[in-house]
């Protein structure tokens, strides 16, 4: 099927024929065969390369043309910016969303296809960003990952809104190989297009001992080194092509790197730029190995890097300049990384209580689905390392003869629905209980399980834990927010982060009773807040600083809770390195983490900061204003005596220190020193633009500090942990809660609590031990 037949704009067209795309592959025209043009919904699950988003492309295209408005929805920010750039250029206006979690985000209506992060659209849902009742077309790229303990819920929730908001939306599911298609279609009202068809052949393999196993053949290669990772490397590289190595955590990534560099040999004009490019943006010791192994060809590629060394290695491979990239697997899903061989060396993942345990068939096929490049590479391989020879047969077993896993709805955890019942009701999608049951049927959960009395359990524990928290009221069956409840909402963090919070808040209402150590690490124990991994080794240091500021402390350690209370602390220790100013590389050293991690934390921490900002104007207003400092203090990583400083615009952290360090305290310091000393400290661009705000400067700004709220943070998912249990002794200091109706109602959450610590995030590659035969007092995911 040629394009050029297609009922595309002849611009898209054109666009597409200078790239060399002018006839569709199968799939693509099975995708128009089953009704893309005309309206029907497809679940499109073909493998990686196939094709699936130049589909998803020219289907926006179409609609665009009658008229119509599309959203794409994406699992990651980074693949949000992926998708962004590859849009671009085609006569159509294009936004993306991925921003502060409590805005409208109106100026997105003017876009043709707006991109966002399933939590994102969740948010505008919930702040009633009138253009989504505009959307003619959704698409749910990596739609498998309904089946995520932590994303899936607010997917299925995502994707059930809006096909109640706009009757005659169409709806393209975009997923890899799963094992009950039909059953997900049926949920979608879908056509299936299902297809095993690649545009390079793949063949998948085992590898033991200098042979590859093929199903239908045996392969010898050379083994010039004594690591069989290294010399499946050396092979591809010397007949042409790249590699992608996928092991289990970061620090395995970094060993493989560093053990594979000097075996490669690699050099190039190309490798010694690009490393020098690593090497002037490092300033951590994984950094600078990070530029020394790219020198010789050789990359790892894992959450604990900036996103601007992650971008050197991925263009650096795009460009087959870096042979070899070692992966941890969590931020493979979804990056367009082809290459000649795939290594999946480790199989087996931590997970927290159970061990080392096989990774999901559905990933292994993901990992196998990079192999091979089109119009590069002949053919492309996956292959798996056995560790024995009867390891050769159990791993076709397990892996290559396999079928995927069934997709499965996980809306069935209290803990999880509470936020997305608060908001149902919050925006007005439901106004009672049955109206609640009523949409909930709609849900995939209850599609695929037909007996709802479980649900109906849940919903009814939901709601009351919401009347009782007082954020929403019951009168003559009618369920309603009030502004406390609407206010949550739209912050978008977990309810019960939200009353851990308020409670807490509440009891320490006075700037007296304010501790900078007490409220990070309250925050931190939120069901919302990313936490660190704590090791045997870290157990030292965090007890002493527990000793020797017990008293600062808004939350106490329960036996019950030990391991959550260390993991916030450990967290809440790092953050208050941050805003004392501590160094980079000082912070990764004394907490084993990478920069990655630590803009992770901070980027948590920001919006939970402002969500405690927001929320102290209700419950605590003695908190305030020392609440909203630390907000200020933690965007820019700053002690307090920077906060007049970095008011100004194009101050930060680094700036801000200088000046002050040269006794410019102030804005009004700032001014008597004048251009010329401080272009001396800044530069001379910097001070210009300085002056001209301070002379410029509006009285908004002169009025003491802004609570904007604009934290360049994110929520973490609305994911599961358990709150405090000093939370249970706080029921009674509701009354002093001001401008919200609240209930003085005793509630024990002492029943809850087992359920909620059970019911954590679920960590994947990137959250789980550096080593994975590190001992360790607690058994972490």
């Amino acid at each position: 099927m040629k394009i050029c037949d297609l009922p595309l704009p002849e611009n898209l067209i054109l666009n597409y024929e200078a790239k060399n795309i002018t006839e569709l592959y199968p799939p693509q025209a099975d995708c128009i065969n089953a009704g893309l043009f005309s309206g029907k919904n497809l679940l499109i699950s073909i493998p990686t390369a196939s094709g699936k988003t130049l589909v998803a492309e020219m289907a926006m295209h179409h609609s665009i043309c009658k008229g119509g408005k599309c959203l794409y929805i994406v699992p990651l920010k980074a693949l949000a910016s992926e998708k962004y750039e590859e849009f671009q250029g085609k006569a159509v206006e294009i936004g993306i969303a991925t921003g502060d979690l409590d805005r409208r985000d109106n100026y997105l209506s003017k876009n043709d296809i707006i991109i966002a992060t399933s939590e994102k659209v969740d948010s505008l849902l919930r702040n009633n960003a009138k253009w989504l009742s505009e959307i003619s077309l959704l698409i749910v790229d990596e739609a498998h990952l309904i089946d995520s303990e932590n994303r899936g819920p607010t997917l299925e929730m995502v994707i059930t809104k809006l096909k109640c908001l706009n009757a005659g939306i169409q709806i393209l599911a975009l997923t890899a190989t799963i094992g009950n298609p039909k059953v997900l279609a049926g949920w979608l009202d879908a056509e299936l297009v299902s297809s095993k068809w690649r545009p390079v052949d793949l063949r998948e393999a085992v590898y033991y001992k200098g042979t590859l196993h093929f199903s239908d053949e045996e392969k010898e290669i050379k083994t010039p080194t004594k690591y069989d990772d290294t010399n499946l490397c050396i092979d591809t590289i010397n007949d042409g092509g790249q590699c992608l190595v996928f092991v289990s955590s970061r620090k395995n990534a970094e060993g493989f790197a560093k053990r594979a560099a000097p075996a490669l040999k690699e050099e190039s004009p190309e490798l010694d730029i690009l490393s020098n490019q690593l090497e002037a943006v490092a300033d951590t010791d994984m950094g600078h190995t990070l530029a020394r192994c790219v020198k010789k060809g050789v990359a790892f590629h894992h959450a604990g890097m900036k996103r601007l060394q992650r971008k050197l290695v991925e263009d650096g491979f795009r460009n087959r300049h870096i042979k070899v990239i070692s992966f941890t697997p969590t931020l493979a899903a979804g990056l367009n990384l082809p290459a000649r061989r795939v290594i999946i060396r480790d199989y087996l993942r931590f997970k927290s209580g159970a061990g080392m345990l096989p990774i999901p068939v559905r990933e292994y096929r993901q990992m196998a689905g990079r192999a091979g490049r089109p119009a590069l590479d002949p053919f492309g391989e996956a292959l798996l390392i056995a560790k024995n020879n009867e390891a050769v047969r159990s791993l076709y077993e397990e892996y290559i003869d396999a079928p995927a896993e069934d997709v499965t709805s996980h809306c069935d955890d209290e803990y999880t629905l509470g936020t997305h019942i608060l908001s149902l009701i919050a925006t007005g999608f439901v106004r009672s209980e049955d109206e609640l049951l009523s949409f909930m049927e709609k849900t995939f959960y209850v599609f695929q399980n037909k007996k709802t009395k479980h649900l109906s359990r849940i919903i009814r524990k939901s709601l009351d834990f919401l009347k009782t928290s007082a954020m929403i009221s019951d009168t003559d069956k009618k369920l309603s927010a009030n502004s406390y409840g609407q206010l949550i909402s739209r912050l978008y963090i977990n309810p019960y982060s939200a009353d851990m919070i308020s409670l807490t808040l509440s009891e320490h209402n006075s700037e007296d009773g304010f501790s900078e150590i007490g409220l990070l690490h309250m925050l931190c124990m939120t069901p919302d807040m990313y936490t660190l991994y704590v090791r045997k080794n870290d157990l030292h240091f965090l007890e002493k600083f527990l000793y020797d500021h017990d008293e600062e402390f808004w939350i106490k350690c329960s036996y019950d809770e030990m391991e959550e209370f260390y993991r916030a602390l450990k967290t809440a220790m790092l953050l208050s390195d941050w805003i004392d100013e501590v160094g980079e590389e000082t912070i990764c050293d004394r907490y084993n983490v990478g920069p990655g991690d630590i803009y992770n934390v901070v980027d948590g921490i920001n919006w939970l900061l402002h969500s405690a900002t927001r929320l102290s104007e209700i419950v605590a207003p003695g908190l305030k204003i020392p609440v909203l400092e630390m907000e200020l203090r933690m965007k820019h990583g700053i002690k307090r005596n920077l906060l007049p400083l970095v008011k100004l615009h194009g101050i930060g952290r680094v700036r801000a220190r200088r000046l002050f360090n040269n006794n410019i305290t102030t804005p009004e310091k700032l001014r008597e020193a004048g251009i010329d000393k401080v272009s001396s400290i800044v530069g001379q661009g910097i001070a210009k633009n300085l002056f001209r705000q301070i002379e410029g400067k509006s009285q908004d700004q002169s009025q003491g500090y802004s609570g904007n709220g604009n934290s360049n943070g994110n929520s973490s998912n609305s994911n599961n942990r358990s709150n405090s249990s000093n939370s249970n002794n706080k029921r009674n200091k509701r009354n002093r809660f001001e401008n919200t109706e609240f209930t003085d109602s005793e509630n024990s959450k002492d029943s809850k609590s087992k359920k909620r610590r059970n019911s954590k995030k679920a960590k994947t590659g990137e959250n789980t031990p550096n080593n994975e035969k590190q001992s360790s007092l607690f058994q972490f995911e």
